[in-house]
């Protein structure tokens, strides 16, 4: 099972959401990314939020297409899309898509990459991803992956999210790296590019910001 979030970014930065809909996908929807979705033609299986971002009329279309709602006063701890978050963690799929969390306001944004980080911290190993047409950005803790050259994403960036990464190693990267401490605010690991079809990463210690681009 794959649970896919539609956040209520801009949509002119979502890429072809057809290429991400499937019969073993559940969609689900965050505020005005319930609206994105229905104007996409997709009918999320559930919605949260306050609905603070859409229209009288567009909340009331909501109501009547989506079965499930999970609505919630503005006033609160989580954002709309941790709680959405936090609902998909727990239904235990094989991956979770986060769209429509990037651009617009930049504080939404970098507490949306940091909401990659609470499940890791909490032992789960879901792959949870952010994809916008550019980019698809998810977290690693220590282990060793390996990685398959995407021809839409060549740039391969890492970014420590703990203050220190140990041992980082690359290999089959056009800038090969051995057993290399980074430490956070380094940007040694920026713009990297796979020289064959695959290569791996591995590290002993600490969480890293995987970002896999395109100009």
């Amino acid at each position: 099972m794959i649970i896919n979030i539609m956040a209520g970014g801009p949509v002119e930065l979502l890429p072809n959401l057809k290429e991400y809909n499937s019969e073993n996908v559940i969609w689900a929807g965050v505020d005005r990314g319930v609206h994105t979705l229905l104007k996409a033609n997709i009918k999320p299986s559930i919605a949260f939020g306050d609905f603070d971002s859409v229209t009288i009329e567009e909340f009331t279309e909501i109501q009547k297409k989506v079965d499930e709602m999970k609505r919630y006063k503005p006033e609160k701890d989580e954002t709309d899309l941790e709680l959405a978050l936090n609902w998909a963690v727990e239904q235990n799929p094989e991956l979770i898509q986060i769209f429509g969390a990037t651009g617009g306001r930049i504080d939404h944004f970098f507490a949306n990459v940091q909401l990659l980080v609470n499940p890791l911290l909490q032992g789960k190993s879901i792959l949870i991803q952010l994809i916008d047409c550019q980019n698809i950005v998810y977290i690693k803790g220590s282990g060793r992956y390996k990685i398959e050259k995407l021809s839409d994403k060549k740039y391969i960036s890492f970014v420590p999210v703990s203050f220190n990464i140990k041992d980082l190693t690359l290999q089959g990267f056009k800038y090969p790296l051995n057993n290399r401490h980074i430490s956070i605010g380094s940007t040694l690991c920026i713009s990297n590019e796979l020289i064959s079809d695959y290569g791996t990463f591995s590290f002993s210690e600490g969480i890293l910001l995987v970002i896999r681009s395109d100009d």
